[in-house]
């Protein structure tokens, strides 16, 4: 479906941009420019795929699911052929979040889509629809957004560009429609156990959604369209939604009986069978939240990513304050955090070329490098295991799940042994890359374990694909005993993962 006009056959210009949002219901793609620093939809295509309808109660995708999927991927990876890889980004959500074969999925989808799919968080996920209606449509005082998708759906209250309170809850149309109004039946019962289950699903946050209070409540995507639609259809709002209008709704739907026989203006017959639960979503939230009008805004997710895609262009990245917040939280040493970090970066200039790094693997592995100590006020001798759990499962607004489950994992096996074992499969990432970044990681530390600015002289490394070379003047080393001593610790660790570290000299310092 081309929502606004054909694709450009050639993205010449260098703004050109596309965001790819892989839905539990639907795959939609958009593809936009950069003009006087705006964003400007050039192209649309939604593909309904219902993903979250392949998804069982054991969390494993269909095969017929994953078919349908890597079907739609190809479409858009033929669209998507003139783009650079960093022009696209392709953002994945609660399905592929929560099922236990989505590494399948990933991997069959590099055979038919070149471009690398990113699965974020639920509260990723809010952030970018709550960005993508504040650029849409500017309001002065605080609101609340809400976006009921296949399988969750988001809330966020914000102000401004600035969202306050983010959350996911596990409830989508999708998936409540398989579950209360299978093969299409309605009754009054089957909605009022789905708008229980809602409100059971949303009273963990009703409280701090309105402490935080709003003076505006959206709706974004298709669900909220649909019923949008409808109910000025039938007359019974011209603009806003309002609480009487979706139980007079409901009571219609109740009295046909079947999704099936629905002819409502509005509604398309692939929305037909989510109309329902859907409308038992919404009514919860109504409800529970106790809101009096809701709006509804053409923008979402996908105009999230982009608007952050743009800003990442212009060097704005929101990743760049996660990080400093979550360093001030946990009261890092900065002058050590810039010592290491300057160290690794330092290495990884050297080896680049070699190991084939990105400037996106400098940026993972300089963050990685700034909150290695951040559990540290936990407990010093286990300091990277508290620190990699406090990365794994803190809040970091801009990272993607792959990349805080790499960050994660480095400052994990930053010292003593490395587990191969227990790094997590990525698929962003190959295993190569992790070993080399952390290589990295463990020699910026082990070099800079004095905490001090004048200790370390001149040096330089040299790589291979499976070693490096460490050049340290012999004089110096010979008067760093205890350097030496963890350099040799330090050989032995990395040849138990079959890397191989020369430190030219050290065996005269410290006999092998």
């Amino acid at each position: 479906m081309n929502d606004i006009s054909p694709a450009p056959e050639r993205p010449d210009n260098q703004a050109y941009m596309a965001a790819v949002d892989l839905g539990s219901n639907s795959f939609h793609m958009v593809i936009a420019r950069v003009v006087d620093g705006d964003i400007q939809l050039l192209h649309r295509e939604k593909q309904k795929v219902q993903l979250a309808e392949g998804l069982n109660e054991q969390l494993v995708l269909s095969e017929e699911a994953i078919e349908r999927g890597l079907t739609v991927l190809a479409q858009f990876a033929d669209t998507l052929t003139p783009f650079a890889p960093h022009s696209v980004r392709v953002i994945a959500t609660y399905t592929l979040r929560r099922a236990r074969n989505s590494a399948t999925f990933l991997r069959r989808a590099k055979a038919v889509f070149p471009f690398p799919i990113e699965v974020i968080s639920g509260q990723e996920e809010a952030r970018f629809i709550y960005q993508g209606v504040a650029h849409f449509e500017h309001f002065s005082g605080r609101r609340l957004v809400l976006d009921i998708g296949g399988g969750s759906t988001e809330f966020a209250i914000g102000e401004g560009l600035q969202p306050l309170r983010l959350s996911s809850r596990n409830m989508g149309c999708v998936s409540y429609a398989l579950q209360h109004f299978p093969q299409g039946r309605i009754s009054e019962k089957r909605f009022n156990r789905a708008i229980l289950q809602a409100e059971q699903e949303l009273e963990p946050i009703v409280s701090s959604f309105k402490a935080a209070g709003w003076q505006q409540a959206v709706g974004t995507s298709g669900t909220v369209k649909t019923i949008r639609d409808i109910i000025t259809g039938m007359g019974l709002s011209h603009n806003a939604l309002e609480l009487e209008h979706l139980l007079a709704l409901k009571q219609h739907l109740i009295e046909q009986e079947n999704s099936y026989q629905l002819d409502l203006p509005g509604l398309t017959d692939d929305r037909k069978l989510l109309i329902c639960s859907g409308l038992a979503i919404l009514i919860a939230a109504f409800q529970l939240l106790q809101i009096d009008q809701l709006i509804y805004i053409d923008a979402a997710l996908r105009e999230g990513v982009l608007y952050e895609m743009s800003d990442r262009l212009q060097h704005l990245d929101i990743r760049e304050h996660s990080v400093a917040s979550m360093q001030r939280r946990y009261d890092v040493d900065m002058a050590q955090a810039a010592r290491v970090s300057d160290t690794a970066l330092m290495l990884f200039s050297q080896v680049r070329s070699k190991w084939h790094l990105t400037d996106e693997d400098a940026m993972l592995l300089g963050w990685a490098a700034t909150l290695y100590e951040v559990g540290l006020h936990i407990n010093s001798s286990g300091v990277q295991k508290h620190s990699a759990y406090i990365l794994q499962s803190a809040n970091l607004p801009g990272f993607n799940q792959e990349q805080q489950q790499l960050i994660a994992t480095l400052v994990r096996f930053h010292r003593r042994k490395i587990r191969l074992e227990e790094m997590p499969a990525f698929s962003l990432y190959q295993l190569s890359q992790v070993v080399h970044l952390l290589v990295l990681l463990r020699l910026a530390v082990l070099l800079n374990q004095k905490r001090r600015d004048d200790f370390l002289p001149q040096f330089s490394v040299i790589a291979d694909m499976q070693a490096l070379q460490l050049d340290l003047s012999t004089d110096w080393l010979s008067k760093q005993s205890l350097l030496a001593a963890d350099l040799l610790q330090e050989q032995k660790a990395l040849k138990k993962i079959a890397f191989v570290l020369d430190c030219p000299g050290l065996t005269d310092v410290v006999p092998a």
